[in-house]
């Protein structure tokens, strides 16, 4: 009798483990291929370079998004959720001087926004908390960039500083959802 015990919560936690798993597989995919789709449709922007490069500044992307393997799968869903829902904040701001398609724009809001909804299922069905620093600092991260579009009166210069920085963190955010395969 309790070898058949056993036996079922081995089957039990075997299974359990890998549907988790392939969730994980699952929402890797989904969420590396929206973080190509929104890298695709900001480098659409065309930012203008020239006469920019007075302009540049070191955001400080904090460092444990750029050594992103100490994370746990739920740590990387809480990180790339806040990117996402910061970067789709910085992109509501004063684009008039952009000239930017704003189809594209939307079409990157649109994106990020759909993701984002997803993950807060995952979150609410998971009942995940996380209380990091590392949060903190992204959050700190993306308000030196709000900060610097602001003192640079959201120029055609700034923004173009701006995207690009937003594709550098998309970069770390690919790297960082890599492991959720693991």
């Amino acid at each position: 009798m309790t070898s058949r015990c056993i036996l079922q919560t081995a089957l039990l936690v075997y299974f359990c483990t890998t549907v988790l798993a392939m969730n994980y597989d699952l929402l890797q995919f989904q969420l590396s291929s929206s973080s190509v789709e929104c890298q695709e449709l900001l480098l659409q922007l065309n930012g203008t370079s020239k006469g920019c490069l007075k302009d540049r500044m070191n955001f400080k992307i904090p460092e444990e998004i750029k050594k992103s393997q100490q994370f746990q799968k739920e740590d990387i869903i809480w990180i790339t959720l806040e990117m996402f829902g910061k970067t789709s904040d910085i992109f509501r701001r004063n684009l008039s001087s952009t000239g930017w398609n704003e189809t594209i724009v939307e079409d990157l809001l649109a994106t990020l926004h759909r993701q984002k909804e997803h993950l807060e299922g995952i979150m609410e069905e998971g009942n995940f908390t996380w209380d990091h620093r590392t949060l903190l600092h992204l959050k700190r991260y993306y308000l030196r960039i709000v900060q610097y579009l602001k003192a640079k009166k959201y120029s055609t210069c700034a923004w173009t500083i701006v995207q690009a920085e937003i594709l550098r963190g998309f970069f770390f955010l690919d790297k960082l959802t890599g492991y959720l395969l693991n």
